[in-house]
């Protein structure tokens, strides 16, 4: 499936595998992210056990159809607002403070990094979905260069794990950047991405 020709009847059936509880991996405008519906407990703690996240203590991220689904699963103030729709849809990942509406799985954190990306499979899915899906990069440690960015190579590391992968090609090398909205600094630069922060 690509981004320029999104099938109406695949995009269905992915979407109740979300619905059901299930893993996929799907395209971003960055990496290839392993996803599920953000608000299922049960999914989301699987999907923390394939990429060996550990939610008490690693910050957890949710891909949203749009700033005004994000603003139900996290707190945007009107400086907050004016930064995201300068920047969103496009490869960051904004860490804002996380509403009670987010999954137990979150284990109660306070944060959350909100993602919009500019590719119209990722939003189609959070948005066909209703909420947002959980998000967390493809990338692997003992990968060889460029295996994260290809389909192939996802499907020999997760095939066995996730419950069906988009194949829209080969995606960006270079993961999104992060962008902390919640401390004293903010907006503070985190993690360098393929866009520089338009403030």
């Amino acid at each position: 499936m690509y981004a320029s020709s999104i099938n109406g009847r695949y995009l269905d059936e992915l979407v109740e595998t979300l619905r059901g509880g299930g893993v996929i991996i799907f395209p971003t405008d960055t990496l290839y992210s392993v996803g599920c519906d953000a608000l299922q407990n049960r999914a989301v703690e699987r999907v923390c056990r394939i990429k060996e996240i550990n939610p008490a203590k690693q910050r957890l991220s949710i891909c949203c159809s749009g700033i005004s689904q994000a603003s139900e699963y996290a707190t945007i103030s009107n400086t907050d607002f004016r930064l995201l729709k300068e920047n969103l849809p496009g490869p960051f990942t904004f860490i804002l403070p996380a509403t009670p509406r987010l999954s137990k799985a979150f284990k109660g954190r306070r944060e959350v990094g909100v993602r919009v990306p500019a590719n119209p499979i990722a939003t189609a899915l959070a948005e066909a979905l209703g909420n947002p899906l959980l998000c967390a990069s493809v990338a692997w440690d003992d990968a060889d260069p460029g295996d994260a960015e290809r389909p192939e190579a996802l499907e020999m590391r997760y095939g066995k794990s996730v419950d069906a992968i988009i194949d829209a090609g080969e995606s960006g090398g270079v993961p999104s950047a992060i962008v902390s909205l919640t401390g004293p600094d903010a907006p503070e630069v985190l993690r360098e991405g393929p866009l520089p922060l338009k403030e």
